[in-house]
């Protein structure tokens, strides 16, 4: 499928599917469901990308770069709320001095975004989840400046090699955590006395609770 032309066609491709099962929108699709839980991470948001025209082609950077828009489905319960933390981007490991939250990767993928809710159902299988109702989001000036000061208070801890401290508690919007298929994977770094080290790749997710708070705001849970 073409990627669409503006934000007016995004959206009415979104409300298109809204209402399906991912099954149902996979057959649509010729997409094959996976039938291992454990090896289906990614593939909703892969499926609804598909049936959007997503054309980021795996490059840094929003999913609809033409219209600098961000696709995220995130998975619900019946209530809306939300099951899991947003994944946003992986986080630089070295040469992160200088980096400016205006210029960031984090910043990029959030400036606008798309929020495509899929509803679990009783049993929790992914092929019966339906696609809920979309929604496009720019951060408030509040938003944006407290993804901002997480943002920042991260890179400090990276630029000075302070991998210890960081944990998932920390963060009000964003946390930094692992992010590698593998537990093993390493990349090269440098710790807090200047040593070269590997260490487990950190990637930026935004928290359930301020995805909680958005979610609720837009449908006035």
């Amino acid at each position: 499928m073409r990627s669409p032309a503006s934000e007016t066609e995004l959206l009415e491709r979104a409300r298109a599917i809204a209402g399906s099962t991912l099954a149902e929108l996979a057959a649509e699709l010729h997409w094959p469901v996976p039938h291992d839980p454990r090896r289906s991470k990614g593939w909703a948001g892969q499926l609804v990308e598909a049936a959007l025209g997503a054309r980021s082609g795996g490059a840094p950077g929003p999913d609809f770069p033409g219209l600098g828009i961000e696709l995220k489905t995130i998975p619900v319960n019946r209530a809306g709320k939300p099951l899991e933390s947003t994944w946003v981007g992986i986080a630089p490991m070295e040469d992160v001095t200088g980096l400016e939250w205006e210029t960031s990767l984090v910043r990029a993928k959030l400036a606008r975004v798309l929020w495509v809710p899929t509803v679990a159902v009783a049993g929790g299988e992914l092929r019966s989840r339906r696609i809920g109702a979309p929604f496009l989001w720019t951060p408030s000036r509040d938003e944006e400046a407290t993804l901002r000061a997480d943002w920042e208070e991260f890179m400090e801890d990276i630029a000075l090699g302070r991998f210890a401290s960081i944990t998932g508690r920390r963060g009000t919007a964003l946390q930094l955590r692992p992010k590698a298929a593998d537990s093993r994977e390493r990349d090269w770094t440098t710790d807090e006395d200047g040593r070269r080290v590997l260490a487990n790749p950190r990637g930026f997710y935004l928290r359930s609770s301020f995805t909680a708070a958005l979610l609720a705001r837009h449908f006035g849970a």
